[in-house]
């Protein structure tokens, strides 16, 4: 089987079982889409328009060249060795399990502060049809999504492909309704603004496209996961960029820039323009499908990245069991829930939470190029695997311009706040403190358990 050699030693019998497969490509596709296409198209539109004006149109497909980049190196490294938790086990294998650890270790805390961003959007939707007690909703919401993912990858995974049709189902109407009014002259005026909107409105625009890479983060789980996981990586991209340039372009198409760039509801504002009353639980559904598939898709990585670092030894191993029946890591499952709602108590900035998320990304695909590199570089016995046939240069340069994106994104948000730099280096910090002890604690014995967890390479 192309999976994890244990040794079997000192581990219970539960973290030596295969994880279920059950994973489709249309699922990985509604996975990566999914993830991208959340909380970001409601929210990201008003203040892009209010520096961009028509020029978002251009910025849209600049916006997706970083993702591009990313997404490129995730598809060849997933042709190569696919795994679930990739991006932690790829940095474990080929850069340092101590790079793999601090990069995966603020993911951890990331993945529980999207949870909360998202399902603080949700309730921000549903109050504008309905009045409702916040927690309870929020707490219901994290428990629906928990069960999901406890019961089965399959169930999880069907519930993603269902929430996404019909998302698009529900943007279909919206734009249908519009279509009599677009204007392509738009377009022109786009490009005759000038490169400075375009730019200006390009570091919020990138937010659009984070999380595509999703779907090759349960490699394990997937039948042929070589050819079907770079495949469904760039299918999930380009879906991303269909959706949300039809969605810009008929919205501006309705209201115009200015009436889009000062409405606190952009797509609302433009829904009533053809869609009157019913446009606002036209909205409000849409964003409740768009925040819970990408509460899904997150909780579903984030279980994944936990179960990887228990199994690998860096955390304690009982996050690695995997559940006899349902073929999930449920101990992996219950901790993210607690970690999820934990969460609840954090700023309700939405900027500092968004911060927050945005730089442990920024880093994972940092570390992630940093392994594409090395394997384009050291490892021709793992290239002549891949099933994406690109040459070590290729490799290299994609790697490398990813490398440098992903770190003049991440500092791009400093001077906005501070504060989300603070408390993930104090989070780093206790990691590699709780790194060094284990260490110090287990000895040689800890490193030749991480030696024997390695991911066997070779069919």
């Amino acid at each position: 089987m192309d999976g994890i050699r244990t040794s079997g030693q000192g581990r219970d019998p539960s973290t030596a079982k295969a994880l279920k497969h059950g994973i489709s490509l249309i699922d990985l596709v509604m996975l990566g889409a999914g993830t991208a296409i959340g909380a970001a198209i409601f929210s990201v539109l008003g203040p892009a328009t209010q520096v961009g004006g028509a020029g978002i149109l251009i910025s849209v497909g600049l916006a997706a060249l970083p993702m591009v980049i990313f997404a490129l190196v995730y598809a060849y490294m997933a042709s190569a060795a696919p795994r679930t938790a990739a991006s932690y086990e790829w940095q474990r294998r080929f850069t340092h399990p101590l790079i793999a650890f601090a990069v995966v270790w603020l993911r951890v805390l990331s993945n529980a502060v999207v949870m909360i961003v998202l399902v603080r959007v949700l309730v921000s939707y549903l109050g504008m049809v309905t009045t409702m007690p916040a927690v309870p909703i929020m707490v219901g919401a994290f428990t629906v999504i928990f069960l999901l993912n406890y019961l089965g990858v399959t169930i999880a995974a069907r519930a993603q492909t269902v929430l996404m049709l019909l998302l698009l189902a529900v943007f279909a109407v919206f734009v249908v309704s519009g279509a009599g009014r677009l204007r392509p002259h738009l377009f022109v005026e786009a490009a005759r603004g000038g490169w400075g909107p375009i730019l200006a409105a390009l570091p919020l625009m990138i937010q659009l496209f984070l999380g595509i890479e999703t779907a090759t983060e349960v490699g394990e789980e997937v039948d042929n996961p070589r050819t079907t996981v770079p495949l469904g990586v760039a299918l999930a991209l380009i879906l991303t960029v269909v959706v949300y340039l039809t969605i810009s372009f008929t919205a501006l198409s309705l209201v115009g820039p200015r009436a889009l760039a000062t409405s606190p509801a952009p797509l609302l504002t433009a829904a009533k323009v053809t869609l009157g009353h019913w446009a606002t639980p036209l909205i409000v559904v849409a964003a409740v499908l768009a925040l819970a598939k990408s509460m899904n898709a997150v909780f579903l990585v984030y279980t994944r990245f936990l179960f990887a670092m228990g199994r690998s030894g860096v955390l304690p191993a009982a996050l690695g069991r995997i559940h006899p029946r349902f073929g999930t890591p449920y101990v992996a499952t219950i901790i993210a829930y607690l970690a999820s709602m934990s969460c609840l108590l954090l700023p309700s900035s939405l900027l500092f939470l968004l911060l927050a998320v945005n730089i442990p990304t920024m880093m994972k695909y940092l570390g992630s190029c940093l392994a594409a590199y090395v394997v384009a570089d050291r490892h021709p016995e793992v290239q002549a695997q891949a099933r994406l046939r690109f040459s070590p240069g290729l490799v290299k340069a994609l790697a490398g311009a990813g490398m440098a994106c992903a770190v003049v994104i991440a500092a791009l948000g400093f001077g906005t706040d501070w504060r989300p730099y603070l408390l993930l280096g104090v989070w780093l910090a206790a990691g590699l403190a709780y790194y060094a002890v284990r260490q110090r604690g287990e000895g040689r014995g800890l490193w030749s358990r991480n030696e024997a967890a390695r991911v066997d390479l070779e069919d």
